[in-house]
Formats: structure tokens, C-alpha cells, sequence
């Protein structure tokens, strides 16, 4: 006797009509381990899907029979407001949108809250190959420890924060393995030699370029560069849904995208 098929992870995407609400309708419309029943979207009327298309998280949890994550790709003050609501509704959060620290909505604070009582994924980037690229960084700071080091990364020219939340993201990483790094230096002009203690960061935004990133360490003679190339945003998409069906199910909490794995 054959076995049935699981029952889909039953989702909410917000920002619907943003370049990643796009590209998650259009993932999860090819896959059958999740089921996408609503997608919120401040301009309904550019967003195409056989789901449900609403305005109001709210009224779209509250009017749902079941949801088990809501998917958020939208801007900072948005994910604040957003991560409240899944969490009023006791349904679990996730969330790539980047530039959130610092924001005066306070995202961060807001996912902390959420948090308390439903499962929360932040992550800057769902790509497994950023993931593993973060280890070998991680490995490689620790190693090079006399190293220079500088991170650039490109992406399209409609990108509105810079550096992108994943170069922040491996910012963090080296400095995690690096104590002597304490200064971020972003870009350069004029008279500016290097410090022995910063990080040089640089961003450029040009064409359409999904996003591209690269550690450069050197030293002794020698240098190491390692770095990731995404082809287009179904990348991220794909990572993201995965996530969402190890997130929905699991204990009130802050989760890591390498946690879920």
C-alpha cells in the first residue's frame, strides 16, 4: 500500500510583488512540499498567482483556517510590523529583507519580541552556497590571522541598501575570528593607506547582477579569494521555502539558516 504524500507547509508571501515575492510565487508554484495561500501585497494588482492576493497580513492570518509561516521579503519597517502580526496570530516568521539595523522601526527588536512566542528566521541571504561559503571564511580568518582582508560585492542598480546585508553578514564572520580587525573602512578616496586594524568593504550596483560577493586575504606574499556568484534570485527563493518548512513546527525562538539545514 503506497504511503501518502505529506500534507505542503501552507505559506503566506508577503511582498508579493517585489523582485523576491515574484520569484517565491514562481518557486513554489513548481514545487509540492509547500503550498503558497495567500500573498499579501501593498500593489495587489501586479501581482500574478493563483493565491489569494490581499493588502492586510492581519485580516489574511485571521481569515486563513491554516498558515503554518508567513515569507517576508519586504523593507525594514514593514518586517517590524509584519513579525508582530504572524506572532499575534501565533504563526511562524521568516524573513530575508536586509537593512534592518539601525532602522528607527526597530526590525530587530520586533523579531526579538515575535520571538517570545512563534519560531523567527532572519537570515541576510538563503543561498546554501553562502553558507557554506560563510564556513570557509570563518576557516579562513581564523588561519590568516596577520591577513588583509577586503569585501566587495556587487548587485543590481536597484538595490537601496549598501554594503548588502550578506557582505555585513561576512563582515561579521571575519571579525568573529578576527579581534584585531575593529575598523570598517568602506570605500576609498584621496590619501587613504591602509590601517592594520579595518576591513575594507566595498559595494558597487550596476545592471541587473543578482549578487555577487568576495573575501580577499593577503599577506606573506601570497593571496586567497573566496567568493560566491548567484545566477539568478530563484537561489535565494528555493533557500528560503526550505527553510520555511523546518521553521513551521518548531519551538518559539531566534533560528539561524545554517540551524535548518
Amino acid at each position: 500500500m503506497s504511503t501518502a504524500p505529506p500534507a505542503p507547509t501552507r505559506l503566506v508571501v508577503t511582498g508579493a510583488s517585489g523582485r523576491m515575492g515574484e520569484e517565491l510565487l514562481d518557486v513554489a508554484g513548481d514545487r509540492e512540499d509547500v503550498l503558497v495561500v495567500a500573498a499579501v501585497s501593498r500593489t495587489p494588482g501586479s501581482v500574478t498567482t493563483d493565491a489569494d492576493i490581499e493588502t492586510d497580513l492581519d485580516a489574511t492570518l485571521a481569515a486563513e483556517e491554516a498558515v503554518d509561516c508567513v515569507v517576508d521579503f519586504t523593507a525594514p519597517e514593514s518586517t517590524a510590523e509584519y513579525a508582530q502580526t504572524a506572532a499575534d496570530h501565533g504563526v511562524p516568521f521568516l524573513t530575508g529583507t536586509t537593512g534592518l539595523e539601525g532602522h528607527e522601526a526597530d526590525p530587530l527588536g520586533a523579531l526579538d519580541a515575535a520571538a517570545e512566542t512563534v519560531p523567527v528566521l532572519h537570515a541576510s541571504n538563503f543561498s546554501r552556497g553562502v553558507a557554506a561559503l560563510r564556513g570557509a571564511i570563518r576557516e579562513a580568518a581564523a588561519s590568516l590571522q596577520d591577513y588583509d582582508v577586503e569585501v566587495t560585492e556587487t548587485h543590481h542598480n536597484g538595490k537601496r541598501d549598501a554594503p548588502s546585508g550578506t557582505a555585513l553578514t561576512l563582515v561579521e564572520d571575519i571579525e568573529a575570528e578576527r579581534s584585531d580587525l575593529t575598523e570598517r573602512q568602506h570605500g576609498r578616496e584621496g590619501a587613504a593607506p591602509r590601517q592594520p586594524n579595518e576591513i575594507g568593504i566595498h559595494a558597487r550596483r550596476a545592471g541587473d547582477v543578482t549578487g555577487e560577493h568576495e573575501v580577499l586575504f593577503a599577506g606573506n606574499r601570497e593571496t586567497l579569494s573566496l567568493a560566491h556568484s548567484a545566477g539568478d534570485r530563484g537561489v535565494f527563493a528555493a533557500g528560503a521555502l526550505d527553510a520555511a518548512t523546518e521553521l513551521a513546527g518548531r519551538d518559539a525562538g531566534r533560528y539561524q539558516f545554517d540551524d535548518l539545514l
